[in-house]
């Protein structure tokens, strides 16, 4: 569990709040979106570890028994059929900690929602014309 009271400003200072174990495997997710998504932007929104890229892409966070990803996964079958054992109430992620995390898993899903992004700019630029 995080040690840390004031917001944090970056990503590191946000990992740095947690145990060694924690901050290995938030490192791992942070090193996995972004070679999944090239060229995405690393911030801090709603108080969590997020990426942008033609919009908000994915965040995560530490909670005390599993890793919160989010958002929830849409508009491919498969990948929400992959997801469907982590998937919590409103469809966000929970990752166990007494597991291994699914890091395969969380780069499709970083590449489906870069897809759904560019996909959605290019719409919003068309319409623009």
């Amino acid at each position: 569990m995080a040690t840390r009271q004031a917001t944090p400003s970056t990503i590191d200072e946000y990992i740095a709040g947690f145990s060694t174990e924690v901050r290995a495997i938030l490192q791992k997710i942070r090193r996995t979106v972004a070679k999944a998504a090239p060229g995405a932007q690393e911030t801090i929104s709603y108080r969590i570890p997020s990426f942008t890229l033609n919009g908000m892409l994915v965040h995560f966070a530490a909670f005390k028994a599993h890793i919160g990803f989010y958002p929830p996964v849409r508009g491919d079958a498969k990948l929400v059929e992959a997801v469907a054992r982590y998937a919590g109430e409103k469809g966000n992620l929970r990752f166990p900690l007494d597991e291994p995390i699914p890091y395969d898993l969380i780069e499709r899903i970083v590449q489906h929602r870069v897809k759904q992004n560019r996909a959605k700019a290019a719409a919003k630029a068309g319409k623009k014309r």
